[in-house]
């Protein structure tokens, strides 16, 4: 019998997250939306910390590490930024909703 391969695995996993996360997340109620966003960048947050370890690390080491891993660091860290800034865009707005109005 045949083992599967890693990339077939690892691709199908990545595969159910996105059907997941796409149902999980267009079924919140508007009135779970900022709790979501806040849990969303949280994780940003953490890409950002993995994102500045590749890009800075080898910088600072002075080592040769393989420039495409900074390069993907970087990408990494300019999504993950535009992901979190735009998630508290996002959740000012969302708070603002439930401001009342000034008359």
């Amino acid at each position: 019998m045949e083992a599967i391969s890693p990339f077939v695995f690892q691709f199908s996993i990545f595969v159910m997250a996105v059907f997941v996360g796409y149902y999980v997340v267009w079924s919140v109620t508007p009135a779970l939306h900022t709790p979501l966003m806040s849990v969303t960048n949280a994780i940003s947050s953490v890409i950002v910390v993995g994102a500045l370890l590749a890009v800075g690390v080898p910088l600072a080491t002075n080592s040769n590490g393989p420039l495409w891993a900074r390069i993907l660091g970087f990408v990494a860290l300019i999504f993950a930024s535009v992901n979190i800034f735009g998630g508290f865009l996002v959740t000012q707005r969302m708070l603002a909703m439930y401001q009342k109005k000034k008359k």
